[in-house]
C-alpha cells in the first residue's frame, strides 16, 4: 500500500486508517448473513423481510442526517467526532450480539419483532459511526495526495475486515462454532467480532487530531445547512450515482451465501473461496487503481471502474460451478477495487467545494446526506428479495421454489449488473471540481495552538 509521512501534528495515516476495520466488521457481518441467518434459518418469510428493510430504511434515511448534523454542531475537548465514535463503538458491538442471538424458539410476530427491532438498531449505529470516522477524512487530510493514500489504506484495511466478515464467517458459523441449520455459530462469532471491533475503533478514535480551526466555528443551523444541500446540482448527480455502485454491492453481500448454496448447488462454507478471491483481488488492485487515479485523475478512473464492475457481474451470471464464479470474480473484485480506490475521493472532491463555497464545515451533515442515497439499498434489497417469492417462488427456506438457484443468480448478478450499467452511463454524464480549494492548501494549525484549543483553562 502507498506510504506517506506524517506532517507534525497530523494523525498518521495509518491509525485513521484502521479504523475502517473496525467500522466493517460488525455491520458486514450482520449484512452479509441476515438473510440467510432470519429466512433461510430461522423461517421468517421473505415478505415480512421484505416490509422491515423497507421501514428501516427510511429510518434510517431520516436519522442520518440528524446525526451528522448534531456531529457538525458538537463542541467538546475532545473534539467533534471522537465522543459519537467512543459512544456507537460499545452499543454497535452489543445490539449486533443481541441480533445474532435470537432465540430459534420464535416464530411469527415475535421473530419479527426481534428481527424488526435490533436492525433497525444495528443501523442506527452504525450510521453514528460512519457519519462521524468518514467526515475526518477531509478534515484530517485536507492535501489531495495525503487523502488518497489515507483512503487507500483504509480501503486496504476494510478488505481485511472483509475476508474475516464476510469469507471466513461461514466457515465459523457452519463449521466451527455451529452447524449449517445451527444459530449457535453466528452467536458466538458475533461476541468475537463485537469485542475486536470495540478495541480498533476506540484505538482510533483516541488517536484521532482533529482541527481546532473546524470547531471554533459558528455551528451550522439544520434547515438552512440542509436546504444548501439539496440545491447543490452534484448532490444530486454524484449520490444518484454512487448509489447505483452501493446498492449492487449490498445486493451481493446479503446474497452471496444463497447464491453459493442454491445456484452453484455447494455447501455455503464454500462461499469462504469465492468471496475471498475477490476480496484479495480488490486488495490487491487497490495500489494499480490508485495508480490510475495519479495519472488520469479520480473522475475518469472512476468511471473506467463502474464498466469493469458491470461486465464482473455480467460475467458471474454464466458461472456454473465454483471454478468459473471464481473466473468471474476475479473481475468483479478488479471493478470493485476501482471503485473502492475513487468514490470516496469523488465525495470528497463536493465536499471541499461546499466548505470553499459557504465558508463552514459540515461534513457530518453532508456525508449523512450522501447516506440517505446508499440508505436505498434497505428497500431495494427488501424489494429485490421479496421479487423473488413474486417471480420465482422462493418465499423462505422452508419454502425455496421451483427453481431457488435462478432466482439467486438472478438476485446476485441480473439486479447488480442493471444497476452498475447505470451507473456506468450516469458517471459519463457527472463532473466534480478539479481545483483544491485553497483552504486546502493551509498549513496545518500549531501544535501549541491546537493544545490550547482542545484543552482551555
Amino acid at each position: 500500500m502507498p506510504q506517506s509521512g506524517t506532517a507534525p501534528g497530523r494523525t498518521p495515516a495509518w491509525r485513521y486508517a484502521i479504523g475502517m476495520f473496525g467500522t466493517s466488521i460488525p455491520i458486514n457481518m450482520i449484512k452479509g448473513s441476515m438473510i440467510l441467518f432470519y429466512v433461510d434459518i430461522l423461517g421468517l418469510d421473505v415478505r415480512a423481510y421484505g416490509a422491515v428493510m423497507a421501514i428501516y430504511a427510511v429510518i434510517d434515511a431520516l436519522d442520518n442526517p440528524l446525526l451528522g448534523h448534531l456531529s457538525d454542531r458538537t463542541r467538546t475537548r475532545f473534539g467533534r467526532r471522537r465522543p459519537w465514535l467512543l459512544v456507537g463503538a460499545p452499543m454497535l458491538a452489543a445490539c449486533m450480539i443481541a441480533f445474532f442471538s435470537a432465540p430459534a424458539s420464535l416464530r411469527g410476530m415475535g421473530l419479527l419483532l426481534w428481527f424488526a427491532v435490533f436492525a433497525i438498531l444495528c443501523e442506527a449505529f452504525d450510521s453514528m459511526l460512519n457519519a462521524n470516522y468518514g467526515a475526518l477524512l477531509p478534515e484530517l487530510y485536507p492535501r489531495e495526495r495525503d487523502r488518497a493514500v489515507a483512503n487507500s489504506l483504509r480501503q486496504g484495511f476494510q478488505l481485511v475486515a472483509l475476508v474475516i466478515s464476510l469469507a471466513v464467517t461461514p466457515l465459523l458459523t457452519t463449521q466451527v462454532f455451529g452447524t449449517e441449520e445451527s444459530t449457535q455459530g453466528f452467536r458466538t462469532t458475533a461476541i468475537i467480532y463485537g469485542a475486536v471491533a470495540l478495541v480498533v475503533i476506540v484505538f482510533m478514535a483516541l488517536g484521532a487530531r482533529e482541527s481546532p480551526r473546524y470547531s471554533t466555528r459558528e455551528r451550522p443551523r439544520l434547515l438552512p445547512s440542509v436546504w444548501s444541500i439539496v440545491r447543490n446540482p452534484m448532490f444530486w448527480t454524484v449520490g444518484l450515482t454512487g448509489a447505483c455502485y452501493g446498492i449492487a454491492m449490498a445486493l451481493v453481500l446479503s446474497g452471496i451465501q444463497l447464491y453459493v448454496r442454491y445456484s452453484l448447488g455447494l455447501p455455503v462454507g464454500n462461499a469462504l473461496y469465492l468471496q475471498g478471491i475477490v476480496i484479495l483481488v480488490s486488495a490487491g488492485g487497490l495500489v494499480a487503481w490508485t495508480r490510475v487515479v495519479a495519472r488520469r485523475g479520480a473522475l475518469w478512473t472512476w468511471r473506467l471502474a463502474f464498466a469493469v464492475l458491470a461486465a464482473g457481474f455480467a460475467a458471474l451470471f454464466f458461472a456454473v460451478d465454483l471454478v468459473t464464479a471464481i473466473a468471474a470474480g476475479v473481475l468483479v473484485g478488479a471493478g470493485w477495487s476501482g471503485m473502492l480506490a475513487t468514490n470516496d475521493l469523488i465525495v470528497a472532491r463536493v465536499l471541499d467545494a461546499d466548505a470553499a463555497r459557504n465558508g463552514e464545515h459540515r461534513e457530518g451533515l453532508f456525508l449523512s446526506a450522501f447516506g440517505f442515497f446508499g440508505r436505498l439499498n434497505g428497500i431495494v434489497t427488501g424489494l429485490a428479495l421479496t421479487s423473488l417469492g413474486v417471480f420465482f417462488g422462493y418465499n423462505s427456506g422452508d419454502d425455496p421454489g421451483a427453481d431457488p438457484g435462478f432466482a439467486f443468480r438472478v438476485y446476485l448478478c441480473v439486479y447488480p449488473f442493471v444497476l452498475t450499467a447505470i451507473g456506468a452511463i450516469g458517471a459519463r454524464l457527472v463532473s466534480v471540481p478539479i481545483e483544491t480549494p485553497p483552504e486546502a492548501s493551509e498549513p496545518p494549525p500549531d501544535p501549541v495552538e491546537e493544545s490550547a484549543v482542545e484543552h482551555p483553562r
